[in-house]
Order: structure tokens, then C-alpha cells, then sequence
């Protein structure tokens, strides 16, 4: 009785040391999620008074221009007086493009273009690793390039800010590389969680915009959404609660109104394919110009320059309008040149190797086309369509499931965003739609199909589908071979051995069973010492040793057995019986089987 007693408090005081652990191991990851968060948040903040500022000295004293601001954000400092005037506006987004495309191509190229992308890129191929300087660097030409007038958003500085905080950290930690890629997921969903006010977007973001297809990466949703409401906390904290736009209540009351809004899809669908066609058109037309990568931000943000000069709204952030257009408060001509311009200005902006993100202009975009297919429906029937700004919404998230393959947060994003949670339905359809036709496209080129082709997840998909194949799977590939008698006189072998193309030779007993095997290398020694021939029978060269697999092992195992000894053949022998040899399966074969049932996953997964 006493030893069962010793027995229970040994196995309680195990189990409470590795609970003890379980839960010293969670308070640690913890604790770095919430840094993650807090460096995510403070980035927000810097970087938001960053751009404020320089809007409001480049566009606002220097320019004169002064756009509408969204109903959650407010001017840092009072408006002057100064007159609008437009010519400085034509070179004003150039003279960003100098000095952002000498900060980029000087100190960290990585940082040029949208800043999402090269986090996805650092995700899949680089072990998660962004060298520690491209937050910096992509912090301060952003908010240059932005508020001289440079169409682009703020997630793509923002996420690069998160994610390289993650990385350094994980790096300085000497944590794997699969820590270091969670880390700076968690860094990404932070960064946009809190400078769009929209923590759980921001969370599911970052586990969704890996992949193209409807996939998310569920190692980070909850790292990410632990560091991303920390973010949020202390962004809103500074700069106060409530969402970044404010829309009236809208309500879906019709279900006749879901005929409208497919065709909202549509348009958004086709304007999608067009900004992803313009913004890669004009970045190919600016990698093939014969001038130094440092002046190709200034040429862009002429163009850009060009464009404002005209169309004024379609310059900076344009979030301003977005609520406008939410309020109902700008004509169809006006949504449509918002939209358009807005496209173009940003694929000049960026295109070129400015520095910005391209998920603002969407939301901008989007929300114009929508306001856009709304007004002319609800003058076409009025009865329906009761709320035109309510398209406003629905466009949205529409649009940028169209050029960003991310249906499931985006839409969860523009709800957050707009503070408005009784279009879900209508979302869903419309970004469900979206999806379903534009999935071939996307504006993140560096994202991947899904895990499996994922180089982040190779090794771990190699071991599941290698463990889900048996050998009897691949009977058919397993070839039939001679035994060799194990007294036969190696003089003899050397005959059979020129007329055979085999290389790895099972050795049979006197019962015809499976006793050896020795391989063509191994007869090397005896062929070039003449005077021992007739001395040598076959079982003298054959190891006893024999590495075996059955039709009922796996192919990982099978696998492990080919790489343990070097060997390129491997004898099949039967289940229950394993000196009854049933043929021998080469490795290369092996190979080409699984190459097989990967391209046969990948074509069924399109």
C-alpha cells in the first residue's frame, strides 16, 4: 500500500511540474506578443503624428490643399490661410519621390513598394527574418511619399514596422524560424489592427493574407489578435476611441436588393482587375526605364503631380472622401474620377518604388465604385435601393477581396472600420462573389496558393502526405529480382553479374528464403583480387543485416530506412513473414511517387 501511495504522489507532484511549466511557457510567449503589441502600438502613433504633420506643412502651408479628414481622425494643428494653389501640387509628389527614393534605394531597397507584400515574402521564404533597419527606413519615406501628395495607404509602413519588431525580437531571442515567422505575423495584424482601429480585422489579416486561396494560417491568429488589441489600445489611447470612418446606420431590410449589389460585384470585379493591371503595368514599365532606381519615385510622383493637378481628391490618403461618400455627399462624375484617378495615381505613386501601402486606396476605390452602382440604382428604384451610402460599404470590403484574396477579414476590416455591422449579409454575398471570380488575381504577388506550396510549410507537408501513402501503394512499382543462392561461388556470380542490370542483390537460403543482401559496391573488394575468387561463396560477401520495409509500413518510414544506410533499394519483404522477400523498391521511384501526389493535390486544390 505504501509503494501504490509513493506511486500517486510521484505521478501528482509529474503533473504538477508540468503544469507548472506548461504555464511558464505560456506566460513567456505571452509576455512577447504583448511587446509585439506595445512597439506595434507606439509605431501606429508615431507614425500617424508623422503623417499628420507633414500633411499638414506640405499640403496644407505649403500647397494650400486641405482634404476633408474621416470623422475618426482630426486636424493635429489649426488650418492656415494659405490659398490653394495648384502648380505646387503638380510638384509636390515629386519633390516626395527624391527624397523617398534616396532614403529606399540608399539605406534598404527591401522597403520600396508596398510593405505588405515583402512581410508576406520575409513569411514564406526567409524564415521570417526582416533586417532591422527596414522598419526605419520604410517609416520615414512612407510618410514622405504620403504626405507630399503620394497616393498610397498606411498598412504597408505599418506592417513592416510591426513584423520587423517581431523578427528583431525573435532574432535576438535565437527563437526557430517558425517562431520567427509567428512573431512577425503577430507584428503585421498589430501594425493595421491599430492604425485602422480594427483589432480582430487586424488579427485575421495577418493569418489570411498569406495565401491565395481561402486559407488561414491558424498558428497566428491568436499571437497576432493578442498583440494587435494591445496595439489597438495604445494607438486609441493617444488619439481617442470609435472607428476611423462613421457611417449612418444602414439596414438591409430586401432581399430584392441582392439583385443590385451582385451587380456591384461585378463592377468591382472588373475595376479590381484594372487597378491590379495598372499598378503591375506601370511598376514593369518603371523596372525596364534605364535610369537610376533613386529618381524613378520622383518621375512617378510627377505623374502623380500631373494627375492631382486636375483631380485634387485623388491624392494622399483620400479617407476623407471615403466619408463623404459614406454621407452620401458627393455626385456620381465626382465617386467616379475618385476612383479611377485614385487607381492610377497610386500605381504612379508606387508603381514607381515609392513607399505605401496599397489597402487605403482600396478602401477608397471600393468605396467610390459602390457609391457609384448605389446612386444609380436607387435612381433607377428608389423603392429598393433606400440607401446609396450603404453600397458604400458593401464596396468596400468587395473590392479589396478582389485584389487581395482575403474575403473573410476584409470583411470583418470595413465593418470595424465603419462601425457598421447590419451589412454583413450583403458583404458576404458581394465579397463571396468577388472571391469566386477574380482569384487568379491578386496585388500581393508574393502571396502563395496555400500551405503546400508554402516554403514555410515544406517539411511539415513532406512527413503528412508521406505518412498517409503505405508501401503497398506503390506494389506496382516494386520490381521482381533473382535471389542468389548463398553457396554460389562468386566466379559464377561474376557471369550472372555481366548479363544482370541489378545493383542491389538479395542473398536466398537453402529454405529460398531471405538471408542477406550486398550491393554491386560491395563485390568490388573480391573483383580485383583474383587469387581469392575461387574461395569466395556469395554468403560471404551479403550482410546479415538487413534493412527491410512491408507493404503495411508508411512511406515516411520507408523513406527513413532508404537514408539511414545511404541506400539507394530497399528489399519489400511480406507482413507476416520477413524472410519471404516480394521484390525491392528504389528510392528514386519513391520520389517521383510523392512528386506525383503533390502535382495531383495541387491540381485538385485549383
Amino acid at each position: 500500500m505504501r509503494f501504490i501511495e509513493r506511486c500517486k504522489n510521484s505521478i501528482k507532484a509529474i503533473t504538477a511540474k508540468k503544469r507548472s511549466a506548461n504555464i511558464a511557457h505560456a506566460g513567456k510567449w505571452l509576455f512577447y506578443f504583448i511587446l509585439i503589441g506595445i512597439i506595434a502600438g507606439t509605431g501606429s502613433v508615431l507614425f500617424h503624428y508623422l503623417c499628420e504633420i507633414g500633411k499638414h506643412y506640405f499640403m496644407d502651408a505649403f500647397a494650400g490643399y486641405r482634404p476633408p479628414a474621416p470623422s475618426g481622425e482630426h486636424y493635429f494643428l489649426p488650418p492656415t490661410d494659405t490659398p490653394l494653389n495648384k502648380w505646387l501640387l503638380l510638384i509636390l509628389p515629386a519633390f516626395g519621390g527624391i527624397v523617398s527614393g534616396f532614403l529606399v534605394y540608399t539605406f534598404a531597397p527591401e522597403a520600396e513598394g508596398h510593405g505588405t507584400d515583402a512581410a508576406i515574402d520575409a513569411y514564406h521564404r526567409k524564415g521570417g527574418f526582416i533586417r532591422s533597419r527596414v522598419p526605419f527606413i520604410k517609416t520615414i519615406a512612407s510618410a514622405i511619399t504620403l504626405t507630399t501628395g503620394g497616393s498610397g495607404g498606411r498598412e504597408g509602413p505599418i506592417a513592416q514596422i510591426g513584423a520587423g519588431f517581431g523578427s528583431f525580437l525573435a532574432t535576438k531571442l535565437k527563437l526557430s524560424d517558425r517562431e520567427r515567422r509567428i512573431m512577425l505575423a503577430a507584428g503585421i495584424g498589430a501594425g493595421v489592427g491599430s492604425i485602422f482601429r480594427a483589432p480582430l480585422a487586424g488579427a485575421l489579416f495577418a493569418a489570411e493574407v498569406l495565401y491565395r486561396d481561402p486559407e488561414f494560417e491558424s498558428e497566428v491568429i491568436i499571437p497576432a489578435g493578442i498583440s494587435s488589441v494591445v496595439a489597438y489600445c495604445i494607438f486609441c489611447l493617444v488619439f481617442g476611441w470609435g472607428s476611423l470612418f462613421q457611417s449612418p446606420d444602414f439596414l438591409f431590410r430586401n432581399p430584392l436588393e441582392l439583385g443590385p449589389y451582385v451587380v456591384l460585384a461585378l463592377v468591382l470585379v472588373a475595376t479590381g482587375i484594372f487597378y491590379i493591371k495598372s499598378f503591375y503595368g506601370i511598376t514593369k514599365l518603371f523596372g525596364s526605364m534605364n535610369i537610376p532606381n533613386h529618381f524613378k519615385p520622383a518621375l512617378g510622383g510627377l505623374c502623380t503631380g500631373i494627375i492631382g493637378f486636375f483631380l485634387p481628391y485623388t491624392l494622399a490618403f483620400g479617407y476623407g472622401f471615403a466619408q463623404k461618400a459614406l454621407n452620401n455627399e458627393l455626385a456620381i462624375t465626382v465617386l467616379l474620377f475618385l476612383a479611377i484617378g485614385k487607381i492610377i495615381t497610386t500605381s504612379f505613386s508606387i508603381g514607381s518604388g515609392g513607399s505605401g501601402g496599397v489597402f487605403g486606396p482600396s478602401i477608397v476605390v471600393g468605396g467610390a465604385m459602390g457609391g457609384v452602382v448605389g446612386k444609380l440604382f436607387h435612381q433607377m428604384m428608389p423603392g429598393i435601393v433606400t440607401e446609396p451610402g450603404a453600397f458604400v460599404v458593401v464596396g468596400m470590403a468587395g473590392f479589396f477581396t478582389v485584389v487581395s484574396n482575403t474575403p473573410i477579414s476584409t470583411i470583418i476590416f470595413v465593418s470595424e472600420m465603419t462601425n457598421s455591422y447590419h451589412l454583413l449579409l450583403p458583404s458576404l454575398l458581394v465579397c463571396s462573389l468577388c472571391f469566386l471570380v477574380s482569384k487568379k488575381w491578386t496585388i500581393y504577388k508574393k502571396q502563395v496558393k496555400n500551405k503546400i506550396d508554402s516554403p514555410a510549410h515544406a517539411g511539415e507537408f513532406l512527413v503528412d502526405i508521406l505518412q498517409a501513402i503505405s508501401v503497398q501503394d506503390l506494389m506496382h512499382l516494386v520490381k521482381k529480382v533473382d535471389l542468389i543462392p548463398q553457396n554460389m561461388l562468386f566466379s559464377d556470380f561474376k557471369k550472372y553479374f555481366s548479363e544482370t542490370k541489378q545493383h542491389y542483390f538479395p542473398v536466398m537460403g537453402d529454405d529460398k528464403k531471405l538471408i542477406g543482401i550486398f550491393s554491386s559496391t560491395d563485390i568490388r573488394g573480391v573483383l580485383f583480387s583474383k587469387e581469392i575468387e575461387p574461395l569466395v561463396v556469395m554468403q560471404d560477401i551479403a550482410t546479415s543485416d538487413v534493412i527491410t520495409t512491408t507493404p503495411s509500413e508508411d512511406l515516411n518510414t520507408a523513406l527513413q530506412k532508404f537514408t539511414t544506410k545511404n541506400i539507394d533499394s530497399l528489399p519489400v519483404v511480406h507482413n507476416d513473414d520477413h524472410r519471404v522477400l516480394l521484390g525491392m523498391l528504389n528510392r528514386r521511384e519513391v520520389i517521383a511517387f510523392y512528386n506525383e501526389q503533390i502535382q495531383r493535390l495541387r491540381t485538385n486544390g485549383g
